[in-house]
């Protein structure tokens, strides 16, 4: 079933971010490479809330909610790393539970007209969320190295 290799692909996708940012520690949190920027913890919280974004769109008659103001006001509540962690850990987990619940007919239903991939099959998403966890993994590597941290290699 479609389900299970989707499942598989959003955790491994949550297990890479992890190990890569694993030397990242609470008292980076605050941690920016420039003005404007989001914190370590902020980019972590990113991650998470977008990942829910992407499962409630996929799984929303309506489709995606492109309220970005309200989701920015969420991520820039969070100033700790283990914070943002829980909520990535937990947004893996209802991404998860919530694909590995549908059926073949509803992960290959097209998503609904829209801005956001209007009309590709719903387990699209899939490749979304593994390609901006990736991006957001990528820019965390980056802050490891400007602290003198060496990432782990994330697919250990």
């Amino acid at each position: 079933m479609l389900n299970e290799k989707l499942v598989m692909q959003i955790r491994m996708a949550g297990r890479c971010f992890e190990n890569s940012s694993a030397c990242l520690e609470e008292e980076d949190s605050s941690f920016t490479p420039a003005e404007g920027m989001f914190s370590a913890a902020r980019q972590v919280a990113h991650v998470a809330r977008t990942i829910d974004w992407f499962i409630k769109g996929m799984t929303d008659p309506s489709g995606f909610d492109l309220d970005w103001d309200r989701h920015l006001e969420e991520v820039m509540r969070i100033d700790s790393l283990a914070a943002a962690r829980r909520w990535l850990k937990e947004a893996v987990e209802r991404a998860a539970e919530r694909v590995g619940g549908m059926s073949d007919e509803e992960l290959l239903k097209p998503l609904p007209a829209g801005p956001v991939m209007g009309g590709v099959p719903r387990m699209a998403v899939i490749n979304g969320i593994v390609d901006h966890t990736a991006h957001h993994r990528g820019a965390l590597t980056v802050y490891s190295r400007l602290l003198g941290k060496v990432p782990a290699m994330p697919y250990g």
